[in-house]
């Protein structure tokens, strides 16, 4: 009878995502791919230097990575608020207490990617790692020290968010996307991160003997 009702109800909800719309298929594929070229990229910099050789500096190499992993986030944001308008409204989150989470999960999430922002600055939130460019210790202040990876975090809850402000059950399948692929995201980026530090901290030792 349980598994029954889960079925219906799974039925229902999906009776609100048109997952053959074009600017929801859109978004899920550009979901994908800027974490993933992104990583690419930079890994292909860690090893060639190829950014930094054509733009003259690791610096100015790290600045414009940060410029077209930026001018992609806006894209995928603008094909989820598209998305968003072309898909049904679930009526079920047309109520003021939805509203109030959607203005919450805005604040909260906008707090932890400016202040993870803030910390790190344009060369700590773009890879500026992975050109050469280390952060001399570990960052431990807000909101470092109120969970990891704040600024992944507080994107999702911003995608939520927008979901919930535009009534879609849609957004939130979005949203899902969004975050798993984050998660695979961060598996690879952590554990190369973790080796680039690791390397530069060899090296550093071979240099003081």
């Amino acid at each position: 009878m349980i598994v029954e009702h889960a079925i219906d109800y799974i039925d229902y909800l999906m009776n609100y995502v048109d997952f053959t719309e074009t600017y929801f298929l859109l978004t899920i594929a550009c979901v994908v791919f800027n974490p993933t070229w992104w990583n690419i990229t930079a890994r292909m910099e860690y090893k060639t230097k190829f950014m930094t050789k054509m733009c003259g500096s690791k610096e100015k190499g790290c600045y414009l990575l940060a410029f077209l992993i930026f001018s992609l986030g806006i894209l995928r944001d603008w094909l989820f608020s598209e998305a968003l308008i072309r898909q049904p409204i679930f009526p079920e989150f047309d109520r003021f207490e939805v509203e109030i989470l959607s203005y919450i999960l805005y604040g909260v999430g906008s707090i932890l990617v400016l202040g993870a922002y803030l910390k790190l600055g344009i060369t700590g939130t773009y890879l500026g790692d992975y050109f050469g460019i280390l952060m001399k210790e570990r960052v431990t202040g807000f909101p470092f020290n109120v969970m990891n990876n704040p600024m992944y975090n507080g994107s999702v809850m911003l995608f939520i968010a927008h979901a919930l402000s535009y009534k879609s059950f849609a957004g939130l399948v979005l949203s899902f996307v969004v975050y798993v692929v984050y998660k695979f995201a961060l598996i690879f980026e952590e554990s190369f991160t973790n080796y680039i530090y690791s390397t530069a901290a060899k090296k550093n030792k071979s240099k003081s003997k």
